[in-house]
């Protein structure tokens, strides 16, 4: 048996926020158990069998904190790409500046008269998320016509739930609101607004993507305190041990765990387990996600050249985003210039299923009839990833079990962040992610307040 003061299950960017953070500190005491064989958990890398490299989805880089600012800069140096973001969304045969609802405009004249008809029965331009589930707030905010046309649509094959089984507290800046007045200016003028949101620029890692932060921090933290391929088994809370599949076994004082939460609370052994009834376990929802990487031999076709994703709210294909990752860095295919590279994601969940055989087969499809991917396209690399946990669902009741579940495991000495770990989409992102494990340890050291999982609506303000 291995004792420590910390021990942290997972080496994401939770995890690996808390390491660094308690090694910033000078505290040593601690050991991290991944259970893969390489730290980064879903904001890893791969590199496939012909050269591609790809992220375990698209995911961007931007900040709500100086802090994760300054420490990627340390951490790549002068090895960062930066992007205009140009996102547009595929529907009705064209394409359509991202956000939809900015870009209005370009609809097919039947959809926007559904539209504005919509808005007119709008009472204010920012509908309040207080017991609302996320199809009403939707309604609110947009009208029906909005909700049917694009909100609905594209959000299902997002969460792969339908919107009324979200709630609506979670939005915060992840969906862009509209201004009526604003609106009928851009149809009036055929003006595009594409600059919404926090990502609007954003940088990328010259080479090795996404993953190569994450590598570069392990790399900062003494290796002995870290344990790969160890997949934790069973938490014994009273003796204050953790079990793995291995044989191994270690003592905490505190245990910082970044698994799904519902998962954490499975492996608990004892009495424990009554502290957490299973009709609130069995109302956890999550999304799984299937990411498609594709290599093509020759250069980016002129339409793609300067746009990073593309959105897909319609069912004729499979993918909710396709990616040119190879805009992302020329570093990310084996012979830049002179091959170019997709990636997409499709959603899956037990009210939208997925047939995993053919799962390659329709996205190329889904891309060759939307025109993504020319007829002819020479492609030398088909890679796929499946992720069983992609999106942490907003579900209906989530923040009252939360406020149930957390504290009574914090009295307990377990701590659960992180994407899954602490089930809050909306504080979900890498630089959040680093930050709740970097602002647990603070709290716990240094007595700070947890300001990333405790107050998600004022850190996206920032």
């Amino acid at each position: 048996m291995r004792s420590a003061e910390y021990v942290i299950i997972g080496g994401g960017p939770t995890g690996l926020g808390a390491a660094h953070r308690l090694s910033e500190l000078d505290q040593s005491d601690w050991v991290l158990v991944e259970q893969s064989h390489s730290l980064g958990g879903l904001a890893s890398s791969v590199v496939d069998e012909q050269g591609f490299i790809w992220d375990l989805g698209g995911h961007v880089l931007f900040s709500h904190y100086d802090y994760f600012d300054k420490l990627l800069s340390d951490l790549l140096k002068e090895n960062w790409l930066e992007h205009q973001r140009e996102a547009w969304i595929w529907m009705r045969n064209q394409w359509i500046p991202y956000p939809f609802q900015n870009n209005m405009w370009r609809l097919p004249q039947e959809d926007l008269e559904k539209c504005l008809l919509g808005l007119d029965g709008l009472k204010t331009n920012e509908a309040s998320t207080a017991d609302m589930d996320f199809d009403e707030w939707i309604v609110a905010s947009f009208g029906e016509g909005i909700a049917d046309v694009f909100m609905r649509p594209y959000n299902f094959k997002v969460w792969a739930y339908p919107p009324h089984e979200l709630t609506a507290n979670w939005v915060g800046e992840r969906v862009a609101t509209i201004n009526k007045s604003d609106v009928l200016r851009n149809i009036e003028a055929k003006a595009d607004i594409k600059s919404w949101g926090p990502n609007a620029v954003f940088r990328f890692p010259a080479e090795g993507g996404t993953g190569r932060i994450w590598n570069e921090l392990g790399k900062r933290l003494p290796k002995e305190n870290i344990v790969l391929n160890t997949e934790v088994r069973e938490i014994d809370s009273e003796k204050q041990i953790v079990f793995c599949g291995d044989g191994k076994q270690f003592k905490y004082e505190k245990l910082i765990t970044t698994m799904p939460l519902p998962f954490t609370i499975k492996k608990l052994r004892g009495q424990i387990r009554d502290d957490f009834p299973n009709d609130k376990l069995e109302q956890f929802k999550w999304s799984s996600t299937h990411v498609i990487g594709l290599g093509i031999q020759g250069s980016t076709p002129e339409q793609l050249r300067s746009k990073c994703w593309m959105y897909f709210p319609e069912d004729n294909v499979p993918f909710y985003r396709a990616t040119v990752f190879s805009n992302y860095s020329p570093q990310n295919v084996p012979l830049p210039g002179r091959q170019w590279s997709l990636m997409c994601e499709i959603s899956e969940s037990t009210k939208k299923q997925v047939n995993h055989a053919t799962v390659i087969s329709d996205t190329i499809q889904g891309l060759h009839s939307v025109g993504v991917l020319p007829k002819d396209a020479n492609l030398v690399s088909t890679w796929k990833k499946f992720l069983p946990f992609g999106y942490p669902t907003p579900f209906l009741g989530r923040n009252e079990i939360l406020d149930d579940f957390i504290p009574r495991l914090e009295a307990r000495n377990i701590f659960s962040r992180g994407r899954f770990g602490g089930w809050k989409y909306e504080v979900s992102n890498q630089d959040h992610s680093l930050m709740q494990g970097v602002e647990l340890i603070n709290a716990l050291l240094l007595n700070e307040k947890e300001l990333t999982f405790w107050n998600p609506t004022e850190i996206n303000k920032s």
